[in-house]
C-alpha cells in the first residue's frame, strides 16, 4: 500500500527558476512599500571629463574616417559564468575601454553605438555621432533596486547614472531599453537604401544574435557582414599599435605598481620556502598588490620554481618554492583603466645565484640587452627576435650544446636552439597583455617599429629536467627576463628598467629587502 507523502506534490517550476530556490525574500505588499520608503536623496553631482575622454574622442574620430558610411556597433560585453550563477569580475572588451575611456567594471552589457551622418557633421567633425547605451541606475523606489542581484543597488552597488557617464565620456548616453532600435533601424543592404551595420563580434552573444537576426531580415549576406565585421576587428586592433600619451602614462602607471609587487614578491619567499605549496605564496603576494593599486591581474601570474620555470605557461602554482633553486616570476598588474604591465624576472631562492644558474642567466640578459639596443624606429619587429637568437644560439654553441653549426642552427632549416626558446620575444602590450591580436601580419611582425609603440622583450632559456640533450648541472634550470619597451623618437626606453636585472643587482636588491623586513 502506499504510503501518503510528507510534502505537497512539486509543481512544474522552468529551469531558470529554480536558481532561486533557495532564496526566502519576502514578496508582500507591506515589505514592497517599507523597502521603497525612507532612503536618503541621491545627490545631484557634476562630473568633470575623465582624464581619456579626449583621447578616446580623438580615436572614435579616426574609426569615423576609415567606416564613414557605416553604423558600428562595439559593446562592452556581457557578464561571463563561473559557477552556475556567479560570474567572474566583469572586464569590458578592450575595444569598447579604447574607443569612450571607460575600464573596470561598471558597464556590463553597455554598447558604444557610431551612427552614420552627414560627412563633417557628427562628433568633432567626423561623419558619426555616437551613443553609449548603458542599463542606468535604478531607483531606490524601485523592486529592482533590492531585488535584482545582478544589477540592484543593494546587491551590487551604486551604479553610474546616465548624466554621470556622459559627463565623464563626453559622448551621448541613453538607456539600453532603446538600444534595439538604434542598432536596426534602417538596416539593411546599402544598394537598396539600407544602412550597413558592423560589429565587434563574439563580445555579446545577445548583440551577436540581434544583428544577425537583422541581417537575415533585411536581405544581407550573412557570409560577407561577417567579412566586414573582421575588417572592423583588424582596423581597432591596428588602431592600437601606436600608443598615445595618455595610453603611455597608464602604461607607466602599471609598470611601477608591478614593480612594487615584485618587491612584495621578493619579501614572501622566505614564507613561500616553508609551504608545500610556495608558489601559491608568491602569486599570493603579487595578486594584493594588483587589487591594492590596480584593477586586477593583466593575466594569470607565473610563479615557477625549480623545474616547472621551463613550463612556459605555468599557471597551476602548486610546487614548493626550494632553497638552492631558481624562481620565474612572470606577472602584471592591470590599471583601473585596463592597461597592463608584462614583467618576468628569475630570481635566486636562496638570493644567491650558483655558477651555473648565473652563466644561463647572464647568456639571457645578453640577449635582451642586444635585442633592446636594436631596437629604434624603422627596425623590423621581426628583426628584434632574430637578435635575441643570434646571441642564445651563440651561447648554445659556446657550451657544446647545440648538434649542428650555429649557421645551420640559425638557418630556416635549423632553428636547432628553438629547443630551448620556443617562444617569440616580443609581443605589443597595452590594453591586452598580448595586445594589437588582430592586426594583420604586415602590420605586425613584418612591420617597422614606430614611435609610440610599446611591446615586450623576453628572451629566455629552458632546460627540463628530463631533457637529455644537455648537461645534467642544467637541467631543471629555465631563466626569463622581461621588460616593457617603449619606442621613442630616435631609440627605445625600457618602462621597467629600474627592476634590478643583473646577478649582482638581484642578489644586492635581494638582500637589501630581507634586511629591511628582519
Amino acid at each position: 500500500m502506499t504510503q501518503p507523502s510528507d510534502h505537497a506534490p512539486t509543481q512544474d517550476q522552468p529551469l531558470e527558476e529554480r536558481v532561486e530556490n533557495r532564496s526566502h525574500r519576502p514578496s508582500s505588499d507591506a515589505f514592497k512599500a517599507f523597502m521603497a520608503s525612507n532612503w536618503a536623496q541621491t545627490q545631484d553631482t557634476e562630473f568633470q571629463p575623465d582624464a581619456a575622454a579626449s583621447y578616446a574622442a580623438q580615436r572614435r574620430v579616426a574609426l569615423s574616417r576609415r567606416f564613414p558610411t557605416d553604423r558600428l556597433v562595439i559593446p562592452a560585453g556581457a557578464p561571463k559564468v563561473r559557477s552556475n550563477d556567479t560570474d567572474y569580475r566583469f572586464r569590458p572588451h578592450s575595444a569598447f575601454a579604447h574607443l569612450t575611456g571607460l575600464g573596470v567594471d561598471h558597464e556590463p552589457e553597455a554598447v558604444l553605438v557610431m551612427q552614420p551622418v552627414a560627412e563633417g557633421t557628427g562628433d568633432h567633425g567626423s561623419h558619426h555621432e555616437a551613443t553609449l547605451f548603458f542599463r542606468p541606475l535604478a531607483g531606490r523606489d524601485s523592486e529592482e533596486f533590492y531585488s535584482n542581484t545582478k544589477t540592484g543597488e543593494f546587491w551590487v552597488g551604486p551604479l553610474p547614472t546616465l548624466k554621470e557617464l556622459q559627463q565623464r565620456t563626453q559622448i551621448t548616453t541613453k538607456d539600453l531599453s532603446e538600444l534595439e532600435y538604434a542598432v536596426t533601424v534602417d538596416a539593411g543592404v546599402v544598394e537598396v537604401g539600407g544602412t550597413r551595420i558592423r560589429l565587434v563580434r563574439e563580445t555579446d552573444p545577445n548583440m551577436d544574435a540581434l544583428v544577425d537576426t537583422s541581417r537575415i531580415n533585411t536581405g544581407v549576406d550573412l557570409e560577407h557582414s561577417d567579412a566586414l565585421d573582421a575588417e572592423l576587428a583588424e582596423f581597432l586592433s591596428e588602431r592600437r599599435l601606436i600608443k598615445d600619451d595618455y595610453e603611455i602614462a597608464e602604461l607607466r602607471n602599471s609598470v611601477e605598481s608591478t614593480i612594487r609587487g615584485f618587491e612584495d614578491i621578493v619579501r614572501a619567499i622566505p614564507q613561500a620556502t616553508q609551504h608545500t605549496r610556495g608558489e601559491r605564496v608568491i602569486e599570493g603576494a603579487f595578486f594584493a598588490r594588483a587589487r591594492l593599486e590596480g584593477n586586477d591581474l593583466g593575466y594569470d601570474t607565473i610563479a615557477a620554481a625549480g623545474n616547472n620555470a621551463t613550463v612556459l605557461h605555468w599557471i597551476r602554482n602548486t610546487g614548493p618554492v626550494n632553497d638552492g633553486e631558481l624562481l620565474l616570476v612572470d606577472a602584471g598588474v592591470e590599471a583601473d583603466s585596463l592597461y597592463t604591465a608584462d614583467i618576468t624576472r628569475t630570481l635566486p631562492v636562496n638570493g644567491k645565484f650558483n655558477p651555473v644558474q648565473a652563466k644561463i642567466y647572464n647568456a639571457v640578459l645578453a640577449a635582451a640587452d642586444a635585442a633592446l639596443a636594436a631596437a629604434k624606429p624603422g627596425v623590423l619587429f621581426r628583426d628584434i627576435h632574430n637578435t635575441a637568437m643570434e646571441v642564445l644560439a651563440q651561447h648554445l654553441d659556446a657550451w657544446g650544446i647545440l648538434p649542428v653549426s650555429i649557421d645551420e642552427a640559425l638557418s630556416p632549416e635549423g632553428q636547432h636552439h628553438r629547443r630551448w626558446m620556443p617562444h617569440g620575444t616580443s609581443h605589443h602590450l597595452g590594453l591586452d597583455v598580448h595586445d594589437c591580436a588582430q592586426a594583420r601580419r604586415e602590420m605586425y611582425l613584418d612591420a617597422p617599429l614606430r614611435e609610440g609603440m610599446v611591446f615586450t622583450i623576453e628572451p629566455g632559456l629552458y632546460f627540463k629536467q628530463e631533457d637529455l640533450a644537455v648537461p645534467e648541472e642544467y637541467r631543471g634550470i629555465g631563466v626569463r627576463i622581461e621588460d616593457d619597451i617603449l619606442v621613442t623618437a630616435d631609440g627605445a626606453e625600457s618602462l621597467s628598467a629600474h627592476l634590478p636585472r643583473t646577478v649582482e643587482d638581484i642578489e644586492a636588491w635581494m638582500h637589501r629587502l630581507w634586511q629591511n623586513e628582519s
